[in-house]
Order: C-alpha cells, then structure tokens, then sequence
C-alpha cells in the first residue's frame, strides 16, 4: 500500500510547482503553494519563473554561426546562402591544408599536370613535355613529396615514361634517401618503381646500401616489401648478399665473410667454423618478430625459415611448425620454398596441427590447387594424413564443384593423378618427388634409428664373416669401419634425393600410419571423387582427349587407376566412359569439318592408342563400335598408330580379334609399322 501511494503522489510533486491540486473530493490540497498565481512586482527574480518547468529551451547558437556573421558595411548582420558557406568552408579548408603541407600548392600543379600525361590517346611528344615540365617543379624537393599519395604518382608516371637522363637524376637525389622512403606507405611503390627501371650498377648500389639494415625491414610491414623486392630482382651472389645479414652477427659485420661460394647455411657454418648455437640463436632473434607479426608473404623468409629448420634442435624446429601450423601456412604455400614448408608441417605436424593446417585452408582449396607450388602442399595432404574425414569434409567436397577445371589445368590435376596414380614421375616432376620426402634432420627420428640399426646388423654381419675367412681382430674393425662410411654416404645420397633405387620405391612419402592403399580408396572411391569425375569424363570426353593436360586424367580413369582402385565397385561407369569414347572415335572422317577428328588429333589418338595397349576391355569396346571394317580408312596419319596398337596389345584376345582385318593392309604396305617398332624389330 505505502509503495501505491507512493507512485500516485509522485505526479502531485511534479505539478505544484504551477497550480494547485484538489483532492477527489473537491477539497484544496493543505500542501503549501510555492507559486503564486500572480507575479510579484516586489521580488524581480520570479519574472525568472514565469515559463513553466517543462518548457524546451531554446538552441544556444554558436558564435561562429553565420547569423553572427557582420556583413561588409560592418553595422547590419544578414546569414549567408548555402553556397556562400559551402565556399567560405571550402576556402577555409584549403587555408589549413596550405598551413599543416608545406608543398600544397606544388602538388596542386603537379596533379593537374599528372592527369594530362597519363592520359592512353596522348603524343609521346606531348607527354615528353608534361613530364619534364613536372621534373622541373619538383627539382631538389622531390625526397620531401614522394611520400604523398598525389606526388609518389605523379613521380611513378614520370619515372616510367621519362628518359634515362631524367630518370637518373631521379634515382641520384632518391638514393640517399632511400631507407626512409622504403618504410613510407606511398613512397614504397616509387622505390618498387626505381628498382625496376634502374641498371645493374645501380640496383648493385642500392642492395649494398641495406646492408645492415635487412633484418629491421623485414619486420616492418611496408619496409619487408622493398627488401622482397630487391630479392627477386638480384642474382644469385647479391641474393646471398641479402640473407647473409640474417644468419649470424658475424657474417652481419663483416663483409668479407658474406662474400663465399656456399649458399646452404650448413655449408657457411663448416667453412668458416661457425658456432651452431650463436647462429641459432642470431636467427631466432630475427625471425620471432616476423613471425609475431604474420609478414610470412615473402619467398626470402622462406628460405630464411628452410634454412633455419635445417640446423634447429628438436624443440626449436617444433616451435616454429606450431607456429606455422594454421591460417598463416596459407600464405606461405605459392612460393617454392613455401610450398616445402608447408610440406614439412604437414609430415612433422601433430594430428592437432594438421588439423588447424587443413581447417586453415577452408575457401582457398581451389585457389590453392591451381596454384604451381601451392597443389603440392595439398598432394602431400593426400599422401600423409589420416583422417580422410577430415579431408573429404574440407578439401574434397570443395573439389568436387570444379571437377572439370581441375582436370584441365596444368598444376591442379596433379591432386586428381596422384589419387589415381600416387607417386608417378611422370606426373609429378623430381622436384615434387623429393620434396614429398623432405625431413627436418631433428625431428626424424627414423633416420637416426636406421643408422644405429644398420651400424649393428653391420657389425655382426662382419663379425660372421670375419669368423669364416678367419680375418684377425685388427683387420675387423677397419672393415666394418668401411661398411658404416658406406651405409652413412648412402643415407646422404637418399636424404638427398639421389639414389640407384626406383622412382616409385624411393617416393613413397612418410608421415601416416594408415596403410597407403586404404588412404587412397577412401579419399578416391568412398568419398565419391571417383564417380563423379567418371562423370566429368563422360561428359567432356572430347575436350579431355584432345586437351594437353587433361588427356593424362581421363586415360587413367579409362583404365580404373593403378592397381585398379576403382575395379570392380565402379565398373559399369567405366564401361560407360569407355563407350563414349568409342562413339566420338565412330563419327565419320570428314574433310570438311573445321575440329580435328579424335582418332586424327595429336593428343587424342595417343591416348586412345595407349588405351589399347593398356586396357584390354576398352580395346575390345573400340573395335567393336568403331574400328571393326573401317581400319583401311585410318591406315594413314597419326590414326595408324591407334590401328597398329591392336596388333601390338599384350592381351592374345584383342590381338586374335584385329589380326584378321589387319594383317593384309601391313602385307600390302597401307599399314606401316612405326619406325621405333621396326628398328626394334630388326635388332
């Protein structure tokens, strides 16, 4: 009760301040009156409270509001039209400018200028003129204006137009400012600008005037760009000139060290007997705040990494993976060293790390697959990790919308081949095989146990064999001295790349635990890749034949894969593609037609024929529904070694089949052996 008399005497308070309230039963309120109906002229300060309480009060103007604006004559105030303040707040605003830019005016002329000589349907002539014109008002300010965003332009058009004399003027009155200028957000492009139009003399000059300082710009974000970029444009020794800076304090401070032949780190550090430990513990320092920062987009940090992960103990080649392992390998992985970084997290990686690794990857797979260096991180994907849910979720799926595309590209069919034919030198060159068995020295423990192991089963091989011949206990230990130097050279020779032994024995990447064989089936044919690129194939039988790259993809699902993954679970498809084939190869020869007939085209008729020779079921498809009385016709051209391919297949059924109808035209000289056939045949 007390709280609703509370609320209901709440608005009486509000409302005595100008009226008197009656009460229900008509009776005045005994609450005393603070107003008084009337004004007193006795006390002057209520005329103050005529206006009631709740009145709105009027909006305080500000002084500088155009009302209080005197006008010309001094002595009457008028307010100003909308474009009149729109003009004076115009000229206000170029007053300060001219104020806080010492330069306004200049870039002023030179923007107007700028727009005239970039114009594409100008003179060279015209544009001559306007650029000297704009040199010669920069002349001697030109350090003070390139980091504006107008004159950094203006400058960038003037370099790449002017002539040579102009543009070293240019170069001369920039060089000692160059440091400054490399860190500036607008001036970097004008210095990107510079390396590109300078000579060999003149870019030699501008590396060996960052000495000294490459660390420090690789850490900042705009500085990284330019030291990137005198990377990319040096040659082999001003390269290593670049990242001597970054290995050691010593090869830092003294120039004459950096200046060596060696250019792996392991090399550099045996040679000028360098402590391991104060070398690791220089490139730490340099590239935590690299790292810290995420500038991981540049190919000379990458090598500075590879390096670095070459000498590294266990603990600190697992930091720098867990570091990497995640959205920021994404960035790394479209250069050639970043793609073996990628590579080596993905093998060194924890399944956790791998996780990240692959999740990181979400929305780019395509961008990735497409990509040269990129495609491999995700082949080793394939070929070491486990969890094929994981893969089939994010990579696969994603995959599956761009089938087509992916078979067509150069790099990106590479992840569809190495499913279908893991491991081929043929389709991956021998930078990809080795890289697939790239391994940080301290994280492998595999070599290190095979050594030891294979000291051993030296030692007591050697030991039964000195028991036999009856060698003496000195002899003994030279020997197996000699057969431990061997095993170490042969190690060297496999982590190398270089060894005797087969392509496909050698590049069997590492990493999983899983069995090789079940990886693949479950990423290729239970994850329905292999259906539906089965289904691509069918469709776009024509352009894959005759296509250079995508040939190579629809000739191994023709034949259903190495070791024949996709017999028997998706048969009736192949047999499926296998006559669509034959119908494209049973269209009738025409001289007219403009497209090339398959069984004519270069690239088409060389995959049918290995067709024939390496799949039984589709030689005998072909011949039934398109080649069986017709094989005269194509006696000739590059159709003749798809005829011939039947007389040469390894199945006795497809050769008895053919035999028939094409032993007379070979008799009778229409059907010519292949030249490498007959020279064979002769010897």
């Amino acid at each position: 009760m007390a709280a609703k008399n509370q609320q209901t005497q709440k608005p009486n308070k509000r409302k005595q301040f100008s009226s008197t309230k009656t009460d229900k039963d008509g009776s005045k309120s005994k609450k005393p009156k603070l107003l008084s109906s009337t004004p007193s002229s006795a006390n002057p300060s209520n005329k103050l409270l005529k206006k009631p309480f709740n009145s709105s009060k009027p909006k305080r103007e500000h002084p500088t509001h155009s009302k209080f604006k005197k006008s010309e004559s001094g002595s009457d105030n008028r307010e100003l039209t909308k474009r009149e303040r729109r003009i004076q707040a115009k000229e206000l605003a170029e007053a300060r400018k001219k104020k806080r830019k010492p330069h306004y005016t200049l870039e002023q002329e030179l923007a107007s200028l700028w727009e005239k000589m970039r114009r594409r349907n100008i003179a060279k002539e015209d544009r001559s003129k306007l650029i000297t014109e704009a040199l010669q008002k920069m002349k001697g300010k030109i350090p003070e204006i390139a980091g504006s965003h107008v004159s950094s332009r203006v400058l960038q058009t003037c370099v790449k137009y002017c002539s040579q004399t102009e543009r070293d003027a240019v170069f001369s009155e920039l060089q000692p400012h160059l440091l400054t200028l490399s860190c500036n957000a607008y001036a970097v492009h004008l210095v990107k600008k510079m390396f590109d139009a300078a000579s060999k003399k003149q870019l030699a000059g501008v590396i060996s005037s960052l000495r000294g300082h490459v660390a420090s710009l690789l850490r900042h974000m705009v500085g990284s760009v330019v030291i990137e970029h005198a990377y990319q444009l040096g040659n082999a020794s001003q390269k290593q000139e670049l990242l001597m800076e970054l290995y050691s304090t010593e090869l830092h401070l003294f120039k004459d060290l950096a200046s060596i032949k060696e250019s792996r780190l392991i090399d550099i550090i045996s040679k000028l007997d360098l402590q391991k430990s104060s070398v690791l513990r220089h490139m730490s320092s340099v590239i935590q705040p690299i790292l810290e920062k995420g500038i991981l987009d540049h190919s000379m940090i990458h090598r500075v990494l590879i390096e670095y992960l070459d000498i590294a103990d266990k603990s600190s080649a697992a930091d720098i993976i867990q570091q990497l392992s995640g959205p920021l390998l994404v960035r790394m992985i479209h250069t050639r060293e970043g793609s073996k970084i990628g590579m080596l997290c993905v093998k060194h990686g924890s399944a956790k790390e791998r996780k990240k690794i692959i999740k990181g990857m979400k929305g780019h797979i395509s961008k990735i697959a497409h990509d040269q260096c990129g495609c491999m991180v995700l082949v080793g994907i394939f070929s070491m990790v486990d969890d094929t849910k994981l893969i089939t979720k994010i990579i696969i799926r994603e995959l599956q919308t761009t089938l087509k595309e992916l078979a067509l590209d150069k790099s990106a069919r590479r992840l569809l081949l190495q499913l279908l034919h893991p491991n081929y030198s043929r389709y991956l060159n021998t930078d990809g095989l080795v890289s697939l068995n790239l391994t940080v020295p301290s994280l492998s423990s595999k070599n290190e146990s095979e050594i030891k192991s294979k000291k051993l089963s030296r030692d007591e091989e050697s030991s039964k064999e000195a028991a036999k011949r009856d060698i003496p206990e000195e002899n003994l230990d030279e020997e197996s001295t000699k057969e431990v130097a061997t095993t170490d050279s042969d190690m060297e020779a496999t982590e190398s790349g270089k060894s005797d032994t087969p392509e496909e024995n050698l590049n069997s990447a590492e990493g999983g635990k899983k069995d090789p064989s079940l990886r693949r089936r479950e990423l290729l044919v239970n994850s329905g890749l292999a259906e539906n690129l089965i289904d691509v194939c069918i469709e776009n039988a024509e352009e894959l034949l005759t296509s250079n790259f995508g040939k190579e993809v629809i000739f191994e699902v023709a034949k259903g894969g190495s070791d024949g993954i996709l017999h028997p679970t998706l048969d009736e498809k192949l047999n499926n593609l296998h006559e669509a084939i034959a119908e494209l190869a049973a269209k009738p020869k025409s001289d007219e037609s403009e497209e090339e007939h398959v069984l004519e085209n270069f690239h088409s008729s060389r995959t049918i024929r290995k067709l024939i020779l390496d799949c039984p079921a589709f030689a005998s498809t072909l011949w039934k529904k398109s080649l069986e009385g017709k094989c005269q016709l194509w006696a000739q051209g590059h159709s003749s070694k798809v005829v011939f391919a039947f007389l040469e297949s390894s199945d006795s059924e497809v050769r008895k089949v053919a035999k028939e109808e094409l032993q007379p035209l070979v008799d009778d000289g229409t059907l010519k052996i292949p030249e490498t056939k007959q020279s064979a045949n002769e010897n």
